[in-house]
């Protein structure tokens, strides 16, 4: 078994996507340095798909991005999907779960993310749901920033509500720096101000994608296309704040060419070496 740790820096990952199974399978050693994968498309997966993802884990360590917790859901949290969760964490020493600081069910799932109230009751609501999560999964656990298009109602910001929920629930944050760019646009506030607000020392891990320019003031969050210059820009600024954290390139359709991605993947390595150089040089005056 691999029991690399993934959350150390200047690592650049992608996710595992069946899409791309020949393309990562075949990839020589040093393309990418981990494995993203959801757990509940993998939990009891036998066959030729069982079969690549433990020969991948052999090889990469992974990381694990949920998708059907909804931890801002009003439904009980499914208890016995957790243990099964924490056992395929264990058995792949997964050092990360992530989920999306968002809700996807409501007397059934309703295959999108969806925005919560950024209310003092839903920091209250969630906060003891990743609680409640932490304790069976037996660690710690990270939440995501989402993407939205309209929030049901907003007695605080975004950054506000961020930091009171991994306050409250003492959890770690998966940056998405898309979504933070994607919503700064959307919203209308400052993407470099979003990313100075955040509490320092919760950031664990970062998400980085293509996003789909519906106009200048409408941006859609795809994960179908390469970076967008911005978005490098911001992913700099992101790590001169909070460190080159393990980044992982999200690309879930329309897949390029896997050399387009292994470029993209290096410009991540390129912008966290950047960003190292300029800590090292600070911390040693």
């Amino acid at each position: 078994m691999n029991t690399s740790h993934v959350s150390v820096a200047m690592a650049a990952g992608i996710g595992l996507r069946r899409g791309l199974l020949a393309a990562l399978r075949a990839a020589p050693p040093g393309q990418f340095d981990f494995l993203e994968v959801a757990p509940e498309n993998w939990i009891n997966i036998g066959g030729a798909h069982g079969a690549a993802l433990a020969e991948l884990a052999e090889r990469y360590p992974l990381s694990c991005h949920g998708l059907s917790l909804s931890l801002g859901g009003s439904a009980p949290l499914d208890t016995a999907f957790l243990q099964e969760v924490r056992g395929f964490l264990d058995h792949h020493q997964v050092p990360l779960y992530s989920e999306h600081l968002s809700y996807c069910s409501d007397d059934g799932h309703l295959y999108d993310l969806l925005p919560l109230p950024f209310t003092e009751e839903a920091v209250h609501h969630v906060a003891a749901r990743i609680r409640q999560a932490q304790d069976i999964l037996g660690r710690r656990m990270a939440v995501e920033n989402v993407s939205y298009y309209a929030a049901p109602r907003q007695d605080m910001d975004e950054l506000a509500f961020t930091n009171a929920v991994l306050a409250e629930a003492d959890c770690d944050l998966l940056l998405d720096v898309n979504n933070v760019y994607v919503n700064s646009i959307n919203h209308g506030f400052d993407p470099h101000r979003f990313l100075a607000g955040i509490v320092p020392g919760r950031v664990v891990q970062m998400h980085i994608a293509g996003h789909f320019d519906e106009s200048d003031n409408l941006k859609i969050d795809t994960h179908g296309a390469s970076v967008k210059p911005a978005v490098w820009a911001l992913l700099a600024d992101a790590y001169d704040r909070f460190g080159a954290q393990p980044t992982l390139l999200e690309r879930d359709f329309n897949f390029p060419a896997f050399s387009e991605l292994v470029a993209e993947l290096n410009t991540i390595r390129r912008l966290q070496h950047e960003a190292s150089i300029v800590r090292e040089a600070v911390a040693h005056g």
